[in-house]
């Protein structure tokens, strides 16, 4: 993008994307190593990951959470892109694959929850007449402030924290190594075939082609799960533009 294109509103945009990416982020490994102490497994913790300071996370993952998802912001005009991680111990995950499911499956949950009170809290101003429905629903803006300019900065705030959540949440859900749905799978399997899907799973050194099929699969299943969602937030809506 050029130098034109860099606005005070797409910096101020830049910050309020960037805190909720960290903030969703950090609080999806920190659900993952908190269930992994909770499991039986301190390696996370011992590294300090169960915390929602984001300092730890970012110490471990810098390219992740630092440097990638500000260079994409400004690379792609206005989407962000990063990463983050919780160690865990592969040996309890032999040993444990139902609690290892149970690790996997925290991170998305703190995502869907992290939704939801956004929902709620959208909800909320709406009912007391501080946000608005827009008339169209975007990416970014799900809804509207109805005046004040700090009120324009918490809408915007919501709606990312709303829209992030659940695709963060959703992603992560998809069934493909190393996507922790994967892993939360094997809830669903005899404990033995369990343990051995892992092991097949994390010896197959196929992650980023993993992620590279979970992109192309998420690119198809989530604008119609994204429109449910609006519809949820907002009863009879008839826009969701992806």
């Amino acid at each position: 993008m050029g130098s034109s294109d860099i606005t005070p509103e797409f910096l101020t945009l830049g910050c309020l994307w960037y805190i909720a990416f960290l903030f969703s982020t950090v609080c999806h490994e920190a659900a993952h190593a908190l269930a992994a102490r909770l499991g039986g497994d301190d390696t996370a913790y011992r590294g300090g990951q169960v915390t929602l300071n984001p300092f730890p996370h970012m110490t471990r993952e810098p390219v992740g959470l630092i440097l990638l998802p500000i260079a994409s912001y400004f690379y792609l005009g206005g989407a962000m892109m990063g990463w983050a991680s919780a160690p865990y111990d592969p040996d309890w995950q032999q040993r444990f694959p139902r609690r290892a499911a149970w690790m996997a499956l925290a991170g998305p949950a703190a995502n869907f929850t992290l939704m939801l009170i956004a929902a709620l809290a959208i909800r909320a101003g709406i009912n007391s007449g501080v946000f608005l429905r827009p008339m169209t629903a975007t990416f970014t803006n799900i809804t509207v402030a109805a005046d004040h300019q700090t009120w324009g900065l918490a809408a915007t705030f919501l709606s990312m924290m709303f829209v992030l959540n659940l695709l963060l949440g959703t992603f992560n859900l998809l069934p493909i190594h190393p996507l922790d749905g994967n892993s939360g799978i094997t809830l669903l399997l005899p404990a033995r075939t369990a343990a051995n899907f892992m092991a097949s799973s994390r010896e197959s050194g196929c992650g980023l082609m993993g992620i590279l099929v979970a992109s192309l699969v998420f690119g198809k299943i989530f604008p119609p799960i994204y429109t449910f969602a609006l519809n949820v937030l907002y009863p009879g809506a008839r826009y969701g533009n992806w």
